[in-house]
Parts: C-alpha cells; structure tokens; sequence
C-alpha cells in the first residue's frame, strides 16, 4: 500500500509539472521550451518575455493555487459535515466569498488585500451559517446540503442584485462569474496566494485531527477533542481557501467535488493522505482544465468555470442517486 501511494503520488506531482509547462507554453502565441527559459532569465524585454511575465507565469500559478485551495477545502468540508455531497461550491461558500468580492468592488476597495480579505469574510459567513443550521435544527445530512444549495441561490441573487445598483461593482466581468483566469495579475493573485499557502500548511498538519472529527461528534468527544473548537478551525481554514481562491478566480464550481472523490479513490480517506494529494491533482486538475477551455475553440476563448459546470453537473447528479439521494447517511 506504501508503494503504491508513493507512485500516486509521484504520478500526480508529475501530473502538475507537465500541466503547468503545458499551460506556460500553449496558448494564442506558442511559446518553445527554450523561449520560456530566456523570457525567465532575462524578463519582460521582448514579446515572449511580456507574454510569459505578465500573462502565461500568473494563469498558470492562478490555476495552480486555485485547484489546490478549492479541492483541500472540499476534502474539509466533506469530514466537517459528513457528507460526501459537500464541497465550497454546493453549499453556499464560493457564493458567499463572490458576494464579499462584489461589494468590496462596489465601496471602491480594489487592493489585492481587501479583496482578498472580504472574499475570505464572505465565505466564512456562508460556512458558518451552514454549521449553524446543521446544528440549531439537526437535520440530516441531506437536508444540510439542500440549505446550502438554497443558501447559495440567495447569496447569488444578492450578488447580483449589487452588481446591478453599483456601477463600480459591475466592474467584475462575467468571467468572474462562471470563473476565470484570463484577467488575473499578479497584483491580485500574490496575496490571495500568500493565505492560500499559509491555510494548506496548517490543513497539512491538523489532518490526524480531521479523521478524528469525522468520526462523529460523540466520538471525538470521547476521545478528548474539544468538538467545537475544532469545528470552528476547520471551518475557518476551508473558508480561507475557498474565499482566497475565489477573490481571483471567479466562481468556479465542483472543483472541491471531484477532486476529493478522485484522491480518495487511489489513497483512501485518511487525511494525511486524502488532503495532499487532493491538493496536487486540484493544482493538475484545474491548470489543465484551463488549457483546454483556452485552445478547445481556438481563437476564442471558453471561461474555465464552464467547462467545469459541464464536468461537476453529472458528478454531483451520480453520487447524488449513487447514495440514494442521502438517505444512506441521513
């Protein structure tokens, strides 16, 4: 088992690599390996230089921090809720975090920080009213996934309804709102990517914690975790990587789903397992989706969230009649 997890994971850190250089070389104007190399040592000083520095090198690092915040946040929330159904997309965190975008944007705060930092608040108040709900009203499993998929309908709306009344808030382009990294620059991505890293270190290191939470309440209890406290960790840092990762990339959706499911599949539901390499076929998973969506119809250019929408639906829909609509956990 030792041996095999340690060729998942070689393969999946493989994975990363060639996506990456894929999504550095590939593209309207074709880079050469050699090309990159120069435009690196040298920097902006010439075409290639200027396509790599301040289009190819941020996408492709945005896609890359993306995928692995939005999948480790997923694979958290999953243990958290105890549902498998549960990721930043479905249950209202995405939604929540674009909301804090949109009225940062519409007070006129445009900082790389402040975006950040209201993403990051939007999607802890949406995390936090899913808990809460779970809790006041001890509802099934289902049911805490229904909340939240109603929940991100309203925050979606108000998002909208925003948008609409705050001409600064209609700055965020459509591709924020299926997802995106054609417009990401350095200026936005640097600090959300800064939360990003310092989230997945501290989710790296409470993993055995984790596998203890998912055993259920009394469980845990049982074995002196302070539940709550816990609880409320964990919350925190899955709202940070989700809301980071939204305040640049837009309102991608079920990458926090599939992932997961994928990771667990070859290495089991250990945390210490579960959540690394969640984080590095996220980092492969949404680069490359990236790729595809920009050279699949070619000279135009597909928002990454679609082709994501178009992948997650049909997942969500099979483990949604996979588990009988729930009632197997309820």
């Amino acid at each position: 088992m030792a041996r095999r997890r340690g060729a998942v994971f070689a393969a999946a850190a493989l994975g990363c690599v060639i996506s990456a250089l894929l999504s550095l070389c590939l593209g309207a104007a074709a880079l050469s390996p050699a090309q990159l190399w120069r435009a690196a040592l040298s920097g902006p000083n010439d075409t290639a230089g200027y396509i790599f520095w301040f289009s190819r090198l941020p996408r492709t690092c945005a896609g890359l921090f993306s995928g692995a915040a939005l999948s480790c946040a997923g694979c958290v929330m999953q243990a958290v809720l105890g549902n498998k159904l549960a990721s930043p997309s479905v249950v209202g965190v995405n939604a929540g975090a674009g909301l804090g975008v949109t009225l940062c944007c519409a007070a006129g705060l445009l900082s790389g920080w402040a975006v950040a930092g209201a993403s990051f608040a939007g999607a802890l108040a949406a995390a936090g009213g899913v808990v809460l709900l779970a809790r006041r009203t001890g509802a099934s499993r289902t049911t805490v996934i229904l909340s939240g998929v109603a929940l991100n309908s309203i925050l979606n709306a108000l998002r909208d309804a925003v948008t609409l009344l705050s001409p600064e808030a209609a700055m965020l382009s459509g591709e924020f709102r299926v997802g995106g990294f054609s417009a990401v620059t350095s200026t936005r991505l640097f600090p959300a990517a800064a939360l990003i890293a310092l989230a997945l270190a501290a989710v790296m290191t409470l993993g055995n914690d984790l596998d203890v939470l998912a055993l259920g309440e009394e469980t845990a209890a049982s074995l002196g975790m302070r539940v709550r406290r816990k609880r409320a960790v964990f919350l925190l840092l899955a709202a940070l990587l989700a809301g980071a990762a939204v305040s640049f990339s837009g309102l991608l959706g079920f990458v926090g789903l599939l992932v997961p499911h994928m990771a667990r599949r070859f290495v089991g539901a250990q945390s210490r397992f579960a959540l690394p390499l969640s984080a590095l076929m996220g980092a492969g998973f949404v680069t490359l989706c990236d790729l595809a969506a920009r050279l699949l119809f070619a000279p135009y250019e597909l928002p990454v969230g679609i082709l994501m929408a178009v992948l997650g639906g049909p997942f969500f829909l099979t483990l949604l009649f996979r588990e009988k609509g729930g009632h197997r956990n309820a």
